[in-house]
Formats: structure tokens, sequence, C-alpha cells
């Protein structure tokens, strides 16, 4: 048992992919399939499920995650404190995530480190990768795909998706609750518009008015009170207490969540401490 079997078992869960965990970690993929199996030999059960799309942890495999976590964050808080370096932060996400892991993240990081200079901005992937490429961030976390050849992406986890709006359920027709539909996003430049629009050509159907809200919190409280549908992630639905959702057909049922920097930026204590809190929680 050690920090990189650890690491190498918390990548392959979080990114669901033994090939992606592997490139995030530099390593081989035989040898990052050899760490799971040396913890499952060790703990003697199964910690995945491999499936077509992907590895599922098993309740096991669960429960070694959430340990694991709090162990790899002692272990950083330890490097940190061994290791101090200049306590400055510049982070860009956008605002569906800043409404959730973000936010906290950053209170944590002010209580563990209160003389620490923190640059938080928000706006659309384009607009982040903009922001690190000119400099004014270091570190940002976008939806998407990675397609600017100038910015290193480094994929933190797929983020299933889900429909919402007033009286949606798992049950729910999807073509009813296409159909004629107002659409509520924050802006025209989001993501989750666009997977939306890719759905309605799929299917041939056509939405309503696309309204922009701009802070997420408010466009959860339209939809809940019937003024439209949104597209969101499954975990953001719940930490936002929606009851209940629809969730969206495979083709278009996910979305990958990148931390980006660029190529030559070298991670510093603290944005190592913040990237690692705000997966955390």
């Amino acid at each position: 048992m050690d920090i990189e079997n650890m690491q190498a078992f918390v990548s392959v869960a979080e990114l669901r992919s033994l090939t992606e965990a592997a490139q995030k970690l530099n390593h081989l993929q035989s040898n990052m399939t050899a760490k799971i199996k040396k913890l499952e030999a060790h703990y003697k059960t199964a910690l995945f499920y491999r499936k077509p799309r992907g590895m599922e942890l098993t309740p096991a495999g669960e429960i070694l995650y959430a340990q694991f976590k709090q162990i790899l964050l002692l272990w950083q808080d330890t490097e940190m404190k061994m290791r101090p370096q200049e306590e400055k932060l510049r982070v860009g996400t956008m605002q569906s995530i800043v409404a959730g892991e973000t936010t906290r993240a950053l209170t944590k990081v002010y209580e563990l480190y209160p003389q620490a200079s923190v640059t938080l901005k928000t706006g659309t992937t384009t607009e982040m990768e903009q922001l690190i490429l000119d400099g004014e961030l270091d570190i940002a976390f976008v939806t998407g795909y990675p397609t600017n050849p100038y910015i290193h992406y480094q994929k933190c986890c797929r983020e299933d998706l889900v429909l919402v709006g007033k009286d949606i359920h798992a049950g729910s027709d999807l073509k009813q609750v296409l159909q004629g539909a107002t659409i509520i996003v924050l802006s025209d430049g989001c993501l989750y518009l666009t997977q939306l629009e890719k759905m309605y050509q799929d299917i041939q159907l056509t939405h309503g008015e696309v309204v922009e809200v701009g802070v997420f919190d408010t466009m959860v409280q339209f939809v809940l009170m019937g003024m439209g549908i949104t597209l969101m992630s499954k975990r953001l639905a719940r930490q936002f207490n929606v009851k209940s959702y629809l969730p969206v057909p495979p083709t278009f049922g996910y979305m990958d969540t990148y931390l980006i920097t660029r190529p030559n930026h070298m991670m510093t204590a603290i944005e190592h401490k913040f990237v690692e809190l705000n997966n955390a929680i």
C-alpha cells in the first residue's frame, strides 16, 4: 500500500477509465491495471465493475474511494506544510461549477491559508481558455472537449447529464418533454445548450425560446417553477435538491470536466491543494 497505488485507484474511479487515468499519471496502462489488481487482491474483493462505457465502482470500491481521498488530502496538506510556496491562487471556472464545488473549496483554502491571495473569474469554456492563454489565470475548470493545442487539458471527471423541469421525472417521455419547450440556460455560449440543440436535431424536434439567466441558482428556480427545461449534471441536480429528473440518452448523456493550464505551467502547492479539495467535495 503506497501513495502511488492510491492515486492510481482514485484516478480510475474519477475518470472511469484505465486508459485516461494512465495518461493523467503518466503510467503505462498495464501498470495501472496491475495496481488495481493488487488492491483488489489486498482487500480480497472486486473494486470496479468493468462495463462497455468504462469502469464503475462497486460498493466496496465506493468505500475505499472515500477513504483514499481523505488520505491523499492529508498527504497533500503535509507536502504544502513541508514545502511552503507563495500563497497565490488564480483560478477560473464556469458559472455552473462555481455554484458547487469551487465555492466550498475556496472557502476551505481561505480557512487553511488566510493570507492567500485568491483571484476567481467565471465565464464560458472559451473565455476561460483565453484567460489562461493571456496569463490572467493559472488554472481553470471547464467542460466540453480539449480543442486548443496551446492549452494542457487534464480530465477530472465525466458527468452524467439529466433534463430538469417541473414535473419531469425518470419515467417522463423524452419527446413530450422536449417538444416546443422553452430552454433556460446560463448563456448562449453554454455547452449544455449546444448539447441540447444536438439532441433536438437528432430526435428531429423543435424547441421554443432560449432564455439566458446568467445565475445558476436562478436557472434552477425557474425550471422548477415550470418556466422551461434545462440540462445539467446529475451531481449538480442532487446538490441543488432537485427531487426528480430525466436521464439523457447515452449519445448525449455525459460531459467531461477538465482542469486546464498553460503547457509549461508548474502547479504550485496551493493549486494542488485547491484541486484536491475541489475534487473531494
